[in-house]
């Protein structure tokens, strides 16, 4: 092994990897020492890999504790310690509730000591007992006088699956709106389509899109993929009226009046316009803003404040930053370029409202995100609003900005080639470090985590594999020139498994593409559910690509016909997905031949439907569309969603993966059938959506009867 390829392993940074097609592919140099250096590691010389190497193991034997250690309830764990060769030590764990431990049984190792600037330091391997608790506690090693500790995480071996099957509508939020909104779907809007579909269809769930913040300036970004922070939420969202101070506003007609203009303009329009209504809306919420705020509510405020401490701090100050200086901080001054520095503590005290109106905002949304659980389960809901959590953030944005040390910079987070997505895909996204994290016991990571899960019953991961592997790719390079850079996915998902295990939710995780194939049956015996989309669920061992028989498809999955990254089924039946990806020029084959596998394909389904009678002989677009949701409850699946635009009829995608501007992703407004904007109180009475919704009640009854 040459002494780049060692130290790639060492960083967890593939050297080689297999395609989509099976065809296995050797990592550029070039690559390698991209992603090295963008965890950085010196890696473009002979003499840097072999500084690197030197400095990797001096680093390792100069710990006496791992940074973090991971385990699983009911397994006994082994890991190392690290002493002055032949020195006694002293172990014990203090647990979360603040009992002790001691006792840990030495294991067997014969590994020879180390040489660290004359000092022989010997290694040791004791073992976690298979008894301890799920939760986040600290492993204490005391040697020569010091103590020394390190977080413990032990998490739950498998979550419980929700009893019995469930049914959910999924939803693009921002493209729901009503007749008192501000010309976007907001969290009353979310609340009252829960409503609708838990009493009148009997859904256990609502999919909902990302409701993670964008940047508070213009242009503001449309993707909810692309958000400028995961850990908080966009105060777009917000319904006005629901603030309790709304009602004490001395003159609330005015911004009645600007709302009522606002969703008539947005009714006009073909696309949502994401700035128009922030402008309005951000000038309305500063308004209530400054309306005072009962004792309680005060009590409340400070409350959570307290709670979510530095990172509520960090993210109210990039704020009000990028309303001063603009989006990108990477363009502000430089002394305000890293949160830590002392020019942002003085902006920020300077421009003390401002940083608390951004707090305030957030405070709001936690409050109205509570009421939308609360109110949905209260209909009946088994699991309520299932978030969201992209793979992650905007590199110019204040996640990126308040956690740069713990994110690669210097490469951006996507995916290599696969069936759909022939050119690769590339985020723009910088991912964690590995590395770091480990270092940080995982800090971020287990917050961003919790926040998600606050408010919900369940939470949908969006590109899970990215928690074992995920794509880097060198800034300015082709997505096809990446490699994979490995994470602790026992650490990572155990993480995701004991923070789900305490807020008694339910995780989906996204494992489409390119996906190696033990993760799956990892994922399922730690208790996550996977994603079947049914366009992509082929019998891929017959030879002909033919739909994959209902009764072989997975159990714990969330089933579905079509994703938003596809066109809404009735577009899909109509060739949509072929002819928009010619006509952007993501073919990497002619169109002709994607074409005629797209005939075919639909040509199978549709005798695989006939053959189940789950259609006619001669069946229309909407009996087909009925077919197909149908066919999902002859399936084991136990989570069923139905797409909202398949409701209503709608045919136009709301993202087409590799573009940006060249198609208006995440700006198209619900429609039906022919192209007329929808509003939430059309949902409620489209004989097409409640028919279509009735069919998914079905399905669920077959097991639940």
């Amino acid at each position: 092994m040459t002494e780049l390829a060692d130290l790639a392993v060492r960083y967890r940074v593939a050297t080689e990897f297999v395609d989509w097609t099976g065809q296995w592919h050797p990592v550029p140099e070039s690559t390698l020492v991209s992603v090295l250096d963008a965890l950085g590691v010196p890696a473009g010389t002979d003499d840097e890999r072999r500084a690197a190497l030197r400095a990797h193991d001096r680093e390792y034997w100069e710990r006496t504790l791992p940074p973090t250690v991971v385990s699983k309830a009911g397994t006994a764990t082994p890991f190392w310690v690290h002493v002055t060769h032949g020195d006694p030590v002293g172990l014990w764990l203090r647990l979360e509730d603040g009992s002790v431990r001691t006792g840990l049984r030495q294991l067997e190792n014969n590994r020879p000591p180390y040489d660290l600037d004359g000092r022989l330091v010997g290694e040791a391997t004791f073992e976690l007992p298979a008894d301890l608790p799920p939760g986040y506690h600290h492993l204490h090693a005391q040697t020569g006088g010091t103590d020394t500790s390190t977080l413990l995480i032990v998490s739950p071996a498998s979550l419980t699956p929700p009893p019995g099957r469930q049914w959910g509508l999924a939803t693009q939020l921002y493209s729901v709106t009503s007749e008192n909104s501000w010309g976007i779907g907001d969290l009353t809007d979310l609340t009252d389509l829960a409503v609708w579909s838990a009493t009148r269809h009997d859904a256990g769930f609502i999919l909902v899109n990302p409701l993670h913040a964008a940047a508070p300036v213009a242009p503001m970004e449309p993707s909810p993929y692309l958000p400028t922070s995961r850990r908080f939420v966009n105060p777009l969202y917000l319904r006005i009226e629901a603030i309790p101070e709304f009602a004490f506003l001395r003159k609330r007609a005015p911004l009645g009046k600007a709302r009522a203009e606002l969703a008539a303009r947005s009714r006009r329009k073909k696309r949502i316009d994401r700035d128009a209504v922030w402008k309005v809306k951000r000038a309305a919420l500063a308004q209530v803003y400054r309306v005072k705020r009962s004792a309680g509510r005060e009590l409340a405020y400070a409350a959570y404040i307290a709670r979510e401490g530095r990172s509520l701090d960090d993210f109210a100050t990039w704020c009000a930053l990028a309303e001063e200086y603009g989006g990108d901080w990477h363009t502000w001054p430089e002394a305000l370029r890293h949160p830590a520095n002392p020019a942002v503590a003085e902006f920020a005290a300077g421009h003390a409202a401002a940083v608390d109106f951004h707090r305030w905002l957030q405070w709001l949304l936690d409050d109205q995100l509570t009421a939308a659980q609360a109110t949905a389960e209260q209909a009946g809901m088994a699991l309520g609003i299932m978030h969201d959590l992209a793979v992650g953030v905007d590199p110019d944005g204040a996640d990126a900005w308040a956690l740069q040390d713990v994110l690669a910079l210097g490469v951006t987070a996507g995916a290599p080639p696969d069936e759909f997505n022939q050119l690769g895909q590339d985020w723009s996204q910088p991912p964690w470090r590995p590395d770091q994290l480990e270092r940080v016991g995982y800090a971020p990571f287990r917050a961003l985590v919790n926040a998600v899960l606050r408010h919900s019953g369940g939470v949908r991961i969006d590109h899970i594999i990215g928690l074992f592997r995920l794509w880097w790719i060198p800034k300015g390079a082709a997505p096809t020139e990446g490699t994979y850079v490995r994470y602790d996915h026992e650490a990572m998902i155990g993480i995701v498994a004991l923070e789900a295990q305490r807020a008694g939710a339910v995780v989906v995780g996204e494992d489409l593409g390119t996906v190696e194939p033990w993760v799956r049956d990892y994922l399922r015996e730690r208790g996550l559910f996977g994603t079947s989309i049914l366009w992509f669920e082929l019998d891929r061992d017959s030879g002909e690509n033919t739909p994959l028989p209902a009764e072989r498809w997975r159990e714990y999955c969330l089933a579905s016909v079509t994703t938003h990254d596809l066109p809404p089924t009735a577009g899909y039946l109509a060739g949509e997905h072929v002819r928009l990806r010619d006509e952007l020029g993501l073919l990497t084959r002619p169109v002709e031949e994607e074409l005629a596998d797209d005939k075919a394909e639909l040509a199978a389904w549709l005798s695989a439907l006939h053959r189940l009678g789950l259609v006619g002989t001669d069946p229309d677009t909407a009996e087909i569309i009925r077919g197909l949701y149908a066919y999902l409850g002859r399936t084991p699946s136990r989570l069923l969603a139905l797409a909202l635009p398949d409701a209503v009829g709608d045919i136009r995608t709301q993202n087409q993966p590799g573009t940006t501007d060249e198609y208006p992703n995440w700006r198209v407004p619900l429609a039906g059938p022919a192209g007329n904007r929808l509003l939430l109180e059309d949902v409620f009475t489209d004989p097409r959506a409640g028919a279509l919704a009735d069919v998914m009640k079905a399905q669920v009854r077959t097991i639940n009867p």
